[in-house]
């Protein structure tokens, strides 16, 4: 079972088409988002909402409205998505095991149950480790690792592709 959710997955690689490499922001509907990136419209729709919500993006007004941005990459969080779309969620869910033991015979000793439970420990931290690093991503660092694996012509094949469909909602209004 996954931490994170695929609709995070989803969320992080459709908002990567709304920021170039440079940093410069672009709009794009949630229909288009989806048959760009494979994704089911419906639940894209769903992602953004809640993404919209956290105030990660706005809706653009239009025919050609959709979805941008709505503040810099640099200062949106690979969190602050994670947090958007699948809220703050435990790594683990202690289930003071720890005082069930058979020896105790329903009374657990207070040494045994003082504190916070060695297990539990291991995971919050771990926990702490991993927000921190989700933390210091931010979906420009990610645009830029994008554009240095890509080809130089993969950024203006996906504005022309959008653009495209944006033209094509235009001239059926």
């Amino acid at each position: 079972m996954a931490h994170i959710s695929s609709g995070v997955e989803y969320g992080i690689h459709c908002l990567l088409f709304l920021v170039s490499e440079s940093g410069d922001g672009r709009d794009a509907s949630v229909r288009d988002l989806a048959e760009l990136q494979g994704v089911p419209q419906d639940f894209l729709a769903k992602i953004f909402t809640k993404l919209a919500k956290a105030g990660l993006v706005a809706a653009t007004e239009g025919v050609k409205g959709g979805f941008m941005l709505a503040r810099p990459a640099s200062k949106i969080s690979v969190l602050d998505v994670v947090r958007a779309i699948d809220g703050e969620k435990a790594l683990f869910d202690c289930r003071e095991i720890r005082a069930r033991c058979a020896l105790f015979e329903d009374a657990p000793p207070a040494w045994a149950t003082s504190g916070t439970c060695a297990v539990h420990a291991v995971m919050l931290n771990a926990q702490r480790h991993m927000e921190q690093a989700l933390a210091q991503e931010t979906l420009q660092d990610l645009a830029q690792r994008v554009g240095r694996k890509s080809p130089v012509s993969y950024e203006s094949k996906i504005v022309n592709w959008l653009g495209e469909r944006a033209e094509k909602r235009t001239v059926k209004s």
